[in-house]
Protein backbone atom coordinates (compact mmCIF):
# COMPACT_ATOMS: atom_id res chain seq x y z
CA UNK A 1 0.00 0.00 0.00
CA UNK A 2 1.03 3.82 -0.43
CA UNK A 3 2.50 5.63 2.71
CA UNK A 4 -0.19 5.81 5.76
CA UNK A 5 -0.14 8.46 7.95
CA UNK A 6 -2.87 8.14 11.03
CA UNK A 7 -3.53 11.40 12.61
CA UNK A 8 -3.16 10.84 16.10
CA UNK A 9 0.79 11.60 16.40
CA UNK A 10 0.35 10.50 19.90
CA UNK A 11 2.44 7.32 21.32
CA UNK A 12 0.11 5.82 24.10
CA UNK A 13 1.85 3.27 26.37
CA UNK A 14 -0.88 1.59 28.48
CA UNK A 15 1.55 -0.49 31.07
CA UNK A 16 -0.80 -3.49 32.09
CA UNK A 17 -1.42 -4.30 29.14
CA UNK A 18 1.75 -3.05 26.76
CA UNK A 19 -0.50 -1.51 24.32
CA UNK A 20 0.81 1.47 22.19
CA UNK A 21 -0.78 3.67 20.13
CA UNK A 22 0.67 5.11 17.50
CA UNK A 23 0.59 7.80 14.88
CA UNK A 24 3.03 6.45 12.36
CA UNK A 25 4.00 5.93 8.98
CA UNK A 26 3.61 2.36 7.53
CA UNK A 27 7.47 1.36 6.58
CA UNK A 28 6.03 1.42 2.49
CA UNK A 29 6.35 3.80 -0.07
CA UNK A 30 4.04 4.88 -2.90
CA UNK A 31 4.70 7.30 -5.65
CA UNK A 32 2.31 9.49 -8.80
CA UNK A 33 3.23 9.35 -12.02
CA UNK A 34 7.03 9.87 -10.53
CA UNK A 35 8.84 6.56 -10.22
CA UNK A 36 10.73 5.26 -7.81
CA UNK A 37 14.30 5.39 -7.22
CA UNK A 38 16.15 2.42 -8.70
CA UNK A 39 19.11 1.38 -7.73
CA UNK A 40 19.69 -1.60 -8.16
CA UNK A 41 21.46 -3.61 -6.02
CA UNK A 42 24.75 -5.89 -7.11
CA UNK A 43 23.65 -9.72 -7.23
CA UNK A 44 24.97 -11.55 -4.42
CA UNK A 45 28.16 -13.48 -5.17
CA UNK A 46 28.16 -17.65 -5.56
CA UNK A 47 30.71 -17.64 -2.62
CA UNK A 48 30.76 -16.37 0.83
CA UNK A 49 32.74 -12.80 0.84
CA UNK A 50 36.20 -12.89 2.43
CA UNK A 51 36.00 -11.61 6.03
CA UNK A 52 39.56 -12.52 7.70
CA UNK A 53 39.33 -8.64 8.39
CA UNK A 54 36.59 -8.00 9.86
CA UNK A 55 35.40 -8.24 13.66
CA UNK A 56 33.78 -11.23 14.31
CA UNK A 57 30.36 -9.35 14.34
CA UNK A 58 31.19 -7.90 10.73
CA UNK A 59 32.05 -11.03 9.41
CA UNK A 60 28.70 -12.25 10.89
CA UNK A 61 26.44 -9.13 9.55
CA UNK A 62 28.12 -10.28 6.09
CA UNK A 63 27.43 -13.50 6.37
CA UNK A 64 23.49 -13.22 7.07
CA UNK A 65 23.75 -10.63 4.56
CA UNK A 66 25.07 -12.97 1.81
CA UNK A 67 22.21 -15.60 2.59
CA UNK A 68 19.54 -13.71 3.03
CA UNK A 69 19.29 -11.57 0.15
CA UNK A 70 18.85 -13.46 -2.29
CA UNK A 71 15.21 -13.95 -0.88
CA UNK A 72 14.17 -10.94 -0.15
CA UNK A 73 12.10 -9.12 -2.55
CA UNK A 74 11.45 -5.96 -4.00
CA UNK A 75 7.91 -5.12 -4.45
CA UNK A 76 6.46 -2.93 -6.86
CA UNK A 77 2.97 -2.28 -7.08
CA UNK A 78 0.91 -0.65 -10.01
CA UNK A 79 -2.55 0.83 -10.28
CA UNK A 80 -4.57 3.51 -12.54
CA UNK A 81 -5.90 6.65 -10.17
CA UNK A 82 -8.50 9.91 -11.87
CA UNK A 83 -7.43 13.55 -10.83
CA UNK A 84 -10.00 15.72 -10.26
CA UNK A 85 -10.72 15.94 -13.63
CA UNK A 86 -10.96 12.79 -14.20
CA UNK A 87 -7.97 12.38 -16.18
CA UNK A 88 -5.81 8.92 -15.78
CA UNK A 89 -3.19 8.72 -13.22
CA UNK A 90 -0.63 6.12 -12.86
CA UNK A 91 0.57 5.38 -9.40
CA UNK A 92 3.32 3.02 -8.12
CA UNK A 93 4.02 1.95 -5.10
CA UNK A 94 6.85 -0.41 -3.08
CA UNK A 95 7.56 -2.41 -0.18
CA UNK A 96 9.75 -5.19 0.77
CA UNK A 97 9.26 -9.07 0.91
CA UNK A 98 10.46 -12.31 1.41
CA UNK A 99 10.52 -16.01 0.29
CA UNK A 100 9.56 -18.06 2.54
CA UNK A 101 9.09 -21.25 1.08
CA UNK A 102 11.13 -22.74 -2.82
CA UNK A 103 7.66 -22.98 -4.75
CA UNK A 104 7.51 -19.49 -4.77
CA UNK A 105 5.38 -18.16 -1.81
CA UNK A 106 6.05 -14.59 -0.39
CA UNK A 107 5.40 -13.00 2.76
CA UNK A 108 4.60 -9.29 3.15
CA UNK A 109 2.34 -6.42 4.20
CA UNK A 110 -1.27 -6.07 3.75
CA UNK A 111 -1.31 -2.33 3.43
CA UNK A 112 1.91 -2.98 0.67
CA UNK A 113 -0.58 -4.03 -1.73
CA UNK A 114 -3.96 -2.68 -1.12
CA UNK A 115 -5.35 -0.79 -4.53
CA UNK A 116 -2.64 -3.10 -6.82
CA UNK A 117 -3.97 -3.86 -10.04
CA UNK A 118 -0.73 -5.55 -10.67
CA UNK A 119 2.07 -6.79 -8.59
CA UNK A 120 5.80 -7.75 -10.19
CA UNK A 121 8.37 -8.99 -7.15
CA UNK A 122 12.22 -8.35 -8.24
CA UNK A 123 14.19 -11.30 -6.08
CA UNK A 124 17.84 -10.72 -4.65
CA UNK A 125 19.67 -11.74 -8.10
CA UNK A 126 17.85 -9.32 -9.64
CA UNK A 127 15.02 -11.81 -11.82
CA UNK A 128 11.64 -10.21 -12.36
CA UNK A 129 8.22 -12.52 -12.11
CA UNK A 130 4.42 -11.40 -12.13
CA UNK A 131 2.97 -12.28 -8.34
CA UNK A 132 -0.74 -12.94 -7.73
CA UNK A 133 -1.97 -12.37 -4.63
CA UNK A 134 -2.82 -15.85 -2.50
CA UNK A 135 -4.73 -13.49 0.12
CA UNK A 136 -4.60 -11.64 2.73
CA UNK A 137 -5.84 -10.84 6.48
CA UNK A 138 -5.88 -6.59 6.79
CA UNK A 139 -6.26 -6.92 10.57
CA UNK A 140 -2.92 -8.00 10.97
CA UNK A 141 -1.29 -6.61 8.23
CA UNK A 142 -0.10 -9.99 6.29
CA UNK A 143 -0.68 -10.91 2.39
CA UNK A 144 0.72 -13.71 0.65
CA UNK A 145 2.32 -13.74 -2.84
CA UNK A 146 2.90 -16.52 -5.26
CA UNK A 147 5.51 -16.54 -8.13
CA UNK A 148 5.75 -19.42 -10.37
CA UNK A 149 10.33 -19.89 -10.25
CA UNK A 150 9.99 -21.44 -13.34
CA UNK A 151 11.84 -24.47 -12.50
CA UNK A 152 14.38 -22.27 -10.19
CA UNK A 153 15.30 -23.27 -6.80
CA UNK A 154 14.72 -20.18 -4.94
CA UNK A 155 16.13 -19.65 -1.74
CA UNK A 156 13.82 -19.67 1.10
CA UNK A 157 14.19 -17.59 4.40
CA UNK A 158 14.43 -19.84 7.59
CA UNK A 159 12.08 -18.53 10.39
CA UNK A 160 12.75 -18.39 13.99
CA UNK A 161 10.16 -18.80 17.15
CA UNK A 162 9.63 -15.23 17.86
CA UNK A 163 8.10 -16.04 21.08
CA UNK A 164 11.88 -16.70 22.46
CA UNK A 165 13.53 -13.37 21.54
CA UNK A 166 14.61 -11.01 24.24
CA UNK A 167 15.59 -7.16 24.40
CA UNK A 168 18.90 -6.13 23.84
CA UNK A 169 19.75 -9.35 21.32
CA UNK A 170 21.14 -8.32 17.74
CA UNK A 171 18.45 -8.20 15.12
CA UNK A 172 19.18 -7.01 11.19
CA UNK A 173 16.83 -5.54 8.56
CA UNK A 174 16.63 -6.51 4.84
CA UNK A 175 14.78 -4.15 2.97
CA UNK A 176 14.18 -1.18 -0.25
CA UNK A 177 14.01 1.81 1.64
CA UNK A 178 13.28 4.79 -0.60
CA UNK A 179 13.64 2.22 -3.81
CA UNK A 180 17.39 1.38 -2.65
CA UNK A 181 17.36 -2.35 -3.24
CA UNK A 182 18.36 -4.71 -0.68
CA UNK A 183 19.52 -2.56 2.30
CA UNK A 184 21.16 -3.73 5.26
CA UNK A 185 20.53 -1.58 8.82
CA UNK A 186 21.11 -3.54 12.15
CA UNK A 187 20.20 -2.87 15.84
CA UNK A 188 18.71 -4.29 18.87
CA UNK A 189 15.34 -5.32 20.00
CA UNK A 190 14.41 -2.22 21.72
CA UNK A 191 10.94 -4.26 23.62
CA UNK A 192 8.57 -7.21 23.14
CA UNK A 193 5.36 -7.81 23.18
CA UNK A 194 3.82 -4.33 22.37
CA UNK A 195 0.35 -4.04 20.81
CA UNK A 196 0.56 -1.03 18.13
CA UNK A 197 -2.87 0.02 16.89
CA UNK A 198 -1.61 1.43 13.22
CA UNK A 199 -5.55 2.36 12.53
CA UNK A 200 -8.95 1.88 13.79
CA UNK A 201 -8.87 -1.70 12.38
CA UNK A 202 -5.50 -2.57 11.97
CA UNK A 203 -3.40 -3.59 15.00
CA UNK A 204 0.42 -5.57 15.19
CA UNK A 205 -0.08 -7.99 18.45
CA UNK A 206 3.08 -8.81 20.04
CA UNK A 207 5.24 -5.91 18.22
CA UNK A 208 8.63 -6.32 18.43
CA UNK A 209 10.24 -3.00 18.71
CA UNK A 210 13.68 -2.28 17.63
CA UNK A 211 16.11 0.46 17.02
CA UNK A 212 16.94 -1.16 13.45
CA UNK A 213 16.76 1.78 10.69
CA UNK A 214 13.85 0.79 9.04
CA UNK A 215 12.60 3.76 6.37
CA UNK A 216 9.49 4.21 3.52
CA UNK A 217 9.99 1.05 1.47
CA UNK A 218 11.24 -1.35 4.06
CA UNK A 219 7.51 -3.03 4.90
CA UNK A 220 6.97 -6.27 4.57
CA UNK A 221 10.88 -6.90 4.65
CA UNK A 222 12.52 -9.47 6.74
CA UNK A 223 13.79 -8.90 10.69
CA UNK A 224 16.85 -11.54 11.13
CA UNK A 225 18.03 -12.68 14.08
CA UNK A 226 22.01 -13.40 14.43
CA UNK A 227 21.29 -16.69 13.46
CA UNK A 228 19.92 -15.12 10.22
CA UNK A 229 16.48 -16.47 10.93
CA UNK A 230 13.18 -14.60 10.35
CA UNK A 231 11.80 -13.45 13.23
CA UNK A 232 9.24 -10.58 12.01
CA UNK A 233 8.32 -8.77 9.03
CA UNK A 234 8.85 -4.97 9.22
CA UNK A 235 5.48 -3.03 8.92
CA UNK A 236 5.66 0.44 10.96
CA UNK A 237 8.00 3.16 12.03
CA UNK A 238 6.98 6.04 14.54
CA UNK A 239 8.23 9.24 13.19
CA UNK A 240 6.93 12.49 12.60
CA UNK A 241 9.09 13.39 10.10
CA UNK A 242 8.35 10.51 7.91
CA UNK A 243 11.80 8.86 8.02
CA UNK A 244 13.25 6.35 10.89
CA UNK A 245 13.68 7.93 14.78
CA UNK A 246 15.17 4.67 15.99
CA UNK A 247 11.32 3.46 16.36
CA UNK A 248 10.56 0.77 14.08
CA UNK A 249 7.88 -2.32 14.80
CA UNK A 250 7.89 -5.56 13.62
CA UNK A 251 4.93 -8.20 12.87
CA UNK A 252 6.28 -11.35 14.95
CA UNK A 253 6.58 -14.08 12.60
CA UNK A 254 5.28 -17.27 14.70
CA UNK A 255 1.63 -15.29 14.54
CA UNK A 256 2.70 -14.55 10.34
CA UNK A 257 3.27 -18.13 9.92
CA UNK A 258 0.23 -19.10 11.13
CA UNK A 259 -2.10 -17.10 9.04
CA UNK A 260 0.27 -18.27 6.14
CA UNK A 261 -0.47 -21.78 6.71
CA UNK A 262 -4.11 -20.77 6.66
CA UNK A 263 -3.99 -19.30 3.67
CA UNK A 264 -1.59 -21.90 1.78
CA UNK A 265 -4.11 -24.22 2.70
CA UNK A 266 -7.06 -23.12 2.35
CA UNK A 267 -6.69 -19.57 0.86
CA UNK A 268 -8.08 -17.82 3.68
CA UNK A 269 -7.34 -16.90 7.31
CA UNK A 270 -9.39 -18.78 10.07
CA UNK A 271 -10.66 -15.81 12.62
CA UNK A 272 -11.66 -16.81 16.31
CA UNK A 273 -15.61 -15.08 16.32
CA UNK A 274 -17.53 -14.80 19.42
CA UNK A 275 -20.83 -13.09 18.09
CA UNK A 276 -21.33 -9.73 20.10
CA UNK A 277 -22.04 -5.98 19.74
CA UNK A 278 -20.23 -4.01 22.73
CA UNK A 279 -19.47 -0.74 24.14
CA UNK A 280 -16.72 0.31 26.08
CA UNK A 281 -17.15 1.53 29.47
CA UNK A 282 -15.55 4.41 30.48
CA UNK A 283 -15.90 5.80 34.52
CA UNK A 284 -19.06 8.42 33.94
CA UNK A 285 -20.72 6.08 31.72
CA UNK A 286 -20.57 3.18 33.90
CA UNK A 287 -21.81 5.42 36.38
CA UNK A 288 -24.73 6.74 34.76
CA UNK A 289 -25.94 3.45 34.04
CA UNK A 290 -25.22 2.66 37.86
CA UNK A 291 -23.10 -0.48 36.87
CA UNK A 292 -20.74 -2.26 39.14
CA UNK A 293 -17.65 -1.49 37.41
CA UNK A 294 -16.11 1.40 35.34
CA UNK A 295 -14.03 -0.93 32.88
CA UNK A 296 -15.20 -3.46 30.63
CA UNK A 297 -17.33 -3.97 27.55
CA UNK A 298 -21.46 -3.69 28.31
CA UNK A 299 -22.79 -6.09 25.42
CA UNK A 300 -25.56 -4.53 24.06
CA UNK A 301 -26.85 -7.59 21.30
CA UNK A 302 -26.02 -11.36 21.22
CA UNK A 303 -25.98 -11.93 17.58
CA UNK A 304 -28.28 -15.29 16.88
CA UNK A 305 -26.85 -18.65 16.66
CA UNK A 306 -23.18 -17.45 17.43
CA UNK A 307 -20.65 -18.47 20.32
CA UNK A 308 -22.04 -16.34 22.75
CA UNK A 309 -25.67 -16.87 22.16
CA UNK A 310 -24.91 -20.70 22.86
CA UNK A 311 -23.09 -19.80 26.26
CA UNK A 312 -26.44 -17.90 26.80
CA UNK A 313 -24.25 -14.21 27.56
CA UNK A 314 -26.96 -11.92 27.13
CA UNK A 315 -27.52 -8.71 25.42
CA UNK A 316 -29.56 -5.33 26.25
CA UNK A 317 -32.65 -5.30 26.60
CA UNK A 318 -33.84 -1.56 26.86
CA UNK A 319 -32.50 1.62 24.91
CA UNK A 320 -31.18 5.20 26.68
CA UNK A 321 -29.57 7.97 25.65
CA UNK A 322 -25.91 8.74 27.16
CA UNK A 323 -24.25 11.79 26.03
CA UNK A 324 -25.16 11.72 21.82
CA UNK A 325 -25.16 7.78 22.04
CA UNK A 326 -28.00 5.54 22.15
CA UNK A 327 -27.48 2.99 24.43
CA UNK A 328 -29.07 -0.62 25.07
CA UNK A 329 -28.21 -1.72 28.92
CA UNK A 330 -29.03 -4.77 30.94
CA UNK A 331 -26.74 -7.06 28.99
CA UNK A 332 -23.53 -9.05 30.35
CA UNK A 333 -20.52 -6.59 31.40
CA UNK A 334 -17.43 -8.45 29.84
CA UNK A 335 -14.43 -8.01 31.81
CA UNK A 336 -11.78 -10.41 31.22
CA UNK A 337 -11.09 -13.53 28.83
CA UNK A 338 -9.25 -16.26 30.35
CA UNK A 339 -8.26 -13.93 32.90
CA UNK A 340 -6.76 -11.04 30.88
CA UNK A 341 -8.35 -7.88 31.61
CA UNK A 342 -10.82 -6.13 28.72
CA UNK A 343 -11.39 -2.75 28.94
CA UNK A 344 -11.79 -1.99 25.24
CA UNK A 345 -12.43 -3.14 21.93
CA UNK A 346 -9.08 -3.30 21.15
CA UNK A 347 -8.14 -5.56 23.77
CA UNK A 348 -10.52 -8.03 22.78
CA UNK A 349 -9.35 -8.21 19.15
CA UNK A 350 -6.22 -8.24 20.82
CA UNK A 351 -7.06 -11.42 22.94
CA UNK A 352 -9.21 -13.49 20.40
CA UNK A 353 -6.68 -12.58 17.43
CA UNK A 354 -4.65 -15.10 19.28
CA UNK A 355 -6.91 -17.79 19.75
CA UNK A 356 -8.45 -20.04 16.89
CA UNK A 357 -11.89 -21.46 16.07
CA UNK A 358 -13.05 -24.57 18.09
CA UNK A 359 -10.72 -23.13 20.98
CA UNK A 360 -12.53 -22.79 24.62
CA UNK A 361 -12.10 -19.26 26.59
CA UNK A 362 -13.38 -18.28 29.98
CA UNK A 363 -15.15 -15.13 29.84
CA UNK A 364 -15.87 -13.03 33.47
CA UNK A 365 -18.92 -11.19 33.12
CA UNK A 366 -20.88 -8.96 35.32
CA UNK A 367 -24.57 -9.69 35.50
CA UNK A 368 -26.28 -7.11 37.38
CA UNK A 369 -24.16 -7.23 40.34
CA UNK A 370 -23.06 -10.76 40.40
CA UNK A 371 -19.39 -11.59 38.64
CA UNK A 372 -19.81 -14.56 36.91
CA UNK A 373 -17.69 -17.17 34.35
CA UNK A 374 -18.87 -18.52 31.15
CA UNK A 375 -16.85 -20.77 29.24
CA UNK A 376 -17.58 -20.31 25.17
CA UNK A 377 -16.29 -22.32 22.32
CA UNK A 378 -15.35 -20.18 19.96
CA UNK A 379 -16.63 -20.05 16.01
CA UNK A 380 -15.29 -18.89 12.95
CA UNK A 381 -15.87 -15.64 11.13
Amino acid sequence: MPLVWNSSNAVRLIALAAVLVLGAYWAGSRWGTRPPVNVAALPAASQTPATSDLTPEEANNVKIYHQAAPAVANIVTRAVEYDFFFNVVPVEGAGSGFVIDPRGYILTNAHVLQGAQSIEVTLGDQTRYPAKLVGADPRNDIALLKIDPRGKNLVALPLADSRALRVGQRVLAIGNPFGFQTTLTTGVVSAVGRTVQTDEQTFIDEAIQTDAAINRGNSGGPLLDSHGRVVGINTAIFAPTGTTAGIGFAIPIHAAKQIADDLIREGRVRRAYLGVDTTALFPGLAEALELPVEEGLLIERVVSGSPAAQAGLRGGSRAVIAGMRRILMGGDVLIALDGQPVANQLDMNRLLNRKRPGERVRLTIYRGRQKTDVEVTLGER
